[in-house]
């Protein structure tokens, strides 16, 4: 694992400075106007926190929207990698809290990854975690199971590569699945409960995948 270098840091924490600014300069220039009654001082501090992540989100987006992340293996020293790696941070620091916890219900966690990049067709939903939203793609009537994890990003010691994730429409990730980066699933297909789907995986459409490391269980009705 590389070490995420001073520069990087800084670019991180200059655009942190910028989204305190915004929420604090918010909330005392328009919040702090409003009659709060006697919670007036609990009212703004949860006020203040909920502009901090949602001028995190704008300036995230924005972020990206100037230095989009790469895909492919990201070159050290390069801007790929003080994208990545600011990235990295901005999830470390912000989203992660978010990302990764039960109690926000399921349909505003959609809001959540939609706000983060993530690609969601209609009717799709996720109980699990999308770790990597900006490079996963998937489309209508799916459903991510409860603990599934998806993630875009391939460590392996000094190495960094980042593959986009692709799941197609109506299909089912189980609960406690892991499906790695660069995995492409055709429309109506199924992976288990607790399955592990290996980077680079392809699943055709209509089929079934289980076990550890996931292997086809059942092909595709017209392909039996």
């Amino acid at each position: 694992m590389r070490a995420i270098k001073f520069c990087q840091v800084a670019v991180f924490l200059w655009l942190l400075l910028v989204i305190l600014a915004l929420a604090i300069g918010t909330t005392a220039l328009v919040v702090d106007r409003l009659p709060l009654g006697d919670f007036r001082g609990v009212t703004l501090v949860l006020a203040a926190v909920l502009l901090i992540y949602l001028y995190a989100f704008l300036v995230y987006r924005l972020f990206l929207l100037v230095l989009p992340l790469p895909e492919g293996e990201v070159v050290e020293h390069s801007r790929d990698e003080l994208v990545a790696n600011v990235n990295s941070l901005f999830y470390l620091l912000l989203f992660n809290s978010l990302i990764c916890t039960h109690f926000i219900p399921v349909p505003i966690q959609r809001l959540i990854y939609l706000a983060l990049g993530a690609r969601l067709g209609v009717n799709t939903y996720s109980a699990g975690t999308l770790l990597d939203p900006p490079l996963t793609r998937i489309g209508s009537n799916t459903i991510i199971g409860h603990e599934a994890v998806i993630f875009a990003h391939v460590v392996e010691g000094a190495r960094l590569e980042l593959l986009p994730v692709q799941i197609g429409n109506t299909v089912t990730v189980g609960a406690k699945a892991v499906v790695m980066a660069g995995v492409q699933i055709g429309d109506n297909a199924i992976v288990s409960t607790g399955a592990v789907v290996t980077k680079n995986t392809h699943i055709g459409a209509g089929e079934i995948w289980g076990g550890i490391p996931a292997r086809k269980l059942k092909s595709a009705p017209d392909a039996a």
